[in-house]
């Protein structure tokens, strides 16, 4: 059994892994560094070649250029802790011999042309798009494209905003995207997996990360080349939609006793030659938006680099994770969907929400 250290360096997620870095110490001297990583988020073969980070950030590592839903769950204040290193969301993945068949000849660039898509696609036994009406993560974007947001602090702590205007026209856009189809109201995207019913069925479009088509192909292998991706639309033409941006960031632990080696480990990872590297061996989504073009030539990652230019988080709070645990989100989508008020039941969640953020006030 290994005996057990002080971290150098960690990837903040569960299900780790570790692999050794060598960096160059003092002189000519050599210095191994403990690297745990989340399970599986980097290839064996990759590995092979292979405290307050702010300074660095700002001065060395292109913190300016950084993707914006990396970025903010890896600072404190002012203080960066967590350096981006990859991203992932969701994209639009269709069914190209559908929608050339709907007469269809290119993806739609916004969300007032998707709508009309989807329901030439909603036709003739077809659903013109598969979408839960419990996949809140989706809606998120499109609250986010309308200006608004889940939760916001305020001088009196954390308040739920699902009631605000905008949040309310992301809800409606889900709404009528979601009646283009027969995803079930009382369930999420998991339940069941979309990837079996977008195999199985004439389902022209589902929302999820590209990876989703190894599980689709799988099912049904003839699909292979008929499988398409495109960015989630946004507003207009010229920005994609926003998107809910998943991924890793890199920190350096306070208890490490290499704490300039694990900081030239980071610098190594996330710097444009490592970081490319692993986007191309893995699918993912490099840590900056000016290195989109190194996975130009994948269809799938390149519409999620798209997307991710405009990513957002999950509001930075650490007591979000007792939202998602409770999701008030979840009911409040099923109600609407289901023909309930939307401003009636946007506040009972937003009064939910802002409970769970703040169970000590008011």
């Amino acid at each position: 059994m290994r005996r057990r250290r002080p971290l150098a360096l960690v990837c903040v997620s569960a299900a780790l892994l570790s692999a050794c870095g060598v960096v160059p110490g003092v002189g000519h001297e050599r210095h191994t560094v403990t690297v745990w990583l989340m399970r599986n988020s980097a290839s064996k073969d990759f590995l092979r070649r292979l405290t307050d980070l702010t300074l660095e950030s700002m001065r060395d590592w292109g913190k300016d250029q950084w993707l914006p839903g990396l970025a903010e769950p890896g600072r404190d204040d002012s203080r960066q802790y967590g350096i981006p290193w990859y991203a992932a969301n969701r994209v639009v993945i269709y069914r190209k011999d559908l929608f050339a068949k709907a007469g269809i000849t290119s993806p739609p660039k916004t969300r007032k042309e998707w709508l009309a898509d989807t329901e030439k696609l909603d036709s003739g036994g077809r659903q013109g798009i598969y979408l839960a009406g419990q996949d809140w993560y989706t809606l998120s974007g499109f609250v986010w494209d309308e200006g608004g947001d889940l939760a916001e602090q305020t001088d009196a702590g954390w308040k739920g905003t699902l009631d605000s205007p905008a949040a309310l026209r992301g809800m409606d856009f889900y709404r009528r995207l979601q009646a283009l189809g027969k995803g079930p109201v009382h369930a999420d995207e998991e339940h069941p997996p979309q990837a079996g019913v977008f195999a199985d069925g004439e389902v022209a479009q589902i929302i999820a990360v590209p990876g989703l088509t190894q599980s689709i192909v799988q099912v049904n292998p003839r699909l292979k080349d008929d499988i398409g991706y495109f960015p989630v639309p946004g507003l207009t033409a010229g920005h994609p939609g926003a998107v809910f941006t998943g991924g890793s960031d890199l920190v350096v632990p306070q208890n490490t006793d290499r704490p300039y080696d694990a900081t030239a480990v980071v610098g190594a990872l996330t710097g444009a030659k490592w970081d490319t590297d692993l986007a191309r061996t893995m699918n993912y989504v490099p840590n900056k938006a000016t290195l989109a073009g190194a996975v130009a030539g994948e269809e799938g990652v390149a519409a999620m680099a798209a997307g991710a230019a405009r990513g957002r988080a999950t509001p930075h709070t650490p007591d979000w994770p007792a939202v998602e645990a409770d999701n008030p989100i979840k009911g409040y989508m099923t109600r609407v969907l289901g023909g309930a008020d939307p401003a009636t039941e946007a506040r009972r969640a937003s009064r939910r929400i802002t409970e769970l953020l703040a169970p000590n006030f008011g």
